[in-house]
């Protein structure tokens, strides 16, 4: 996809959708250190009333959300005078189209992701877009209508960023590229036995040994269903077929990945495991300005060690693989599935390796539609995923 360099280095007026979330809590600190060049105008949440109060409060916004409506009033009474609450999902997407913001943060679990960022691309809002699921379902539609609206959809998840700062570093860009490696740190079960999964518990899964992130992206490491997304998302977001997506499992987390070219050269971006880093990128694309992040030093590091992931023990790849050859709305299929299973693992009602078990037997039992251009469709494959899981588990 084409950036124009032209609008960006300059101040962003960004809109955060999922604020309170890892990922927005990281965009606010980036906010405070570079306040020349990225202010907050509007924040959202979806039930944490108290830390979206605070933060609103401390960057002086004058829109907030609040998706969780039962919280509404509740929200209202912490802020001070002058400050609107939207609500729910129409409020999402109120904040995408606000005036005053020239860019929107999609931070937010899931697919409440979509339909503000459909707002924010009608609005000619710029994207920085973390919320994979959204690529997932619905990467045609969301990258077609960014093309034809001229919209910059700039990567936050570390490892599509570093691709991203690689392939720019390449005046040949994609059309010379042979394999995007996406890194994965292969989680806490990395050396587990395979007869040894079925007796995880939650807590063991809650355990990722890199990242500090929500449950249900932390399940999704340990599953390797995260990466399975993470290959999808790649193939929209850089125009690769999936048959050149590829993984390899990186316990360091220092190398976020990397890009072959045809030549047999590679090109990697390295640094510290903080997410500051690729949001600070987003922003102030194509500059790079020092906002005081920690510093990599090689020279005080172990070695660094990339291996093949377990397929056969770890099937997410392989499904995420297969969803996106198929095409049309199985990637949403695929999504919907894993979410519904996650749900269900977290409730005690499947095993660890009945996530994944769940999700083939939706790929058994369902028929995609080979078209996933229409919202309306994608949503109804999305629902009907949800549906035959919650029948199988029942």
């Amino acid at each position: 996809m084409c950036y124009d360099a032209g609008r960006m280095g300059t101040r962003r007026r960004v809109v955060i959708l999922g604020s309170t979330g890892s990922i927005g809590t990281s965009a606010l600190k980036v906010a405070r250190r570079i306040p020349d060049r990225m202010e907050v105008v509007a924040l959202a949440a979806h039930s944490n009333v108290a830390k979206l109060a605070e933060q609103a409060v401390e960057f002086g916004v004058r829109h907030v959300c609040i998706a969780d409506e039962s919280k509404c009033d509740e929200l209202k009474r912490m802020l001070p005078s002058g400050v609107t609450v939207h609500v729910g999902d129409e409020g999402l997407c109120e904040l995408a189209a606000l005036e005053d913001a020239n860019m929107v943060l999609i931070s937010i679990i899931g697919t409440a992701g979509l339909r503000p960022t459909l707002r924010a691309i009608e609005e000619r809002k710029d994207l920085a877009i973390a919320s994979k699921e959204v690529l997932v379902m619905a990467g045609e539609l969301v990258m077609s209508k960014a093309r034809e609206a001229g919209v910059q959809v700039l990567p936050v998840d570390s490892e599509h960023n570093a691709i991203f700062q690689c392939l720019h570093a390449n005046p040949g860009g994609s059309t010379e590229v042979n394999r995007l490696i996406l890194t994965a740190s292969g989680g806490p079960f990395l050396r587990a036995p395979r007869e040894e999964l079925k007796n995880v518990t939650l807590q063991q899964a809650l355990l990722h040994p890199t990242w500090k992130m929500g449950q249900k992206i932390t399940i999704d490491c340990a599953t390797l269903f995260n990466k399975g997304l993470e290959m999808i998302e790649a193939r929209h977001l850089f125009g690769i077929p999936i048959a050149q997506v590829d993984v390899l499992v990186h316990p360091q987390s220092i190398v976020h990945s990397l890009v072959e070219f045809k030549d047999g050269s590679l090109l990697a971006q390295l640094s510290c495991s903080d997410m500051c880093f690729p949001i600070q990128y987003a922003i102030t694309f194509p500059q790079r300005v020092d906002g005081h992040l920690k510093q990599l030093h090689l020279e005080d590091m172990c070695d660094l060690h990339f291996e093949r992931p377990r397929l056969d023990d770890f099937p997410a790849l392989n499904l995420a693989r297969r969803a996106a050859e198929l095409g049309g709305t199985m990637p949403a299929i695929f999504n919907a599935a894993n979410e519904e299973a996650v749900r269900a693992f977290v409730a005690g009602r499947i095993s660890f390796p009945g996530i994944w078990e769940t999700v083939q037997k939706v790929y058994e039992q369902i028929s995609p539609h080979s078209s996933a251009m229409e919202l309306d469709t994608i949503l109804a494959d999305d629902f009907a995923a949800r549906t035959l899981v919650h029948q199988l588990l029942s």
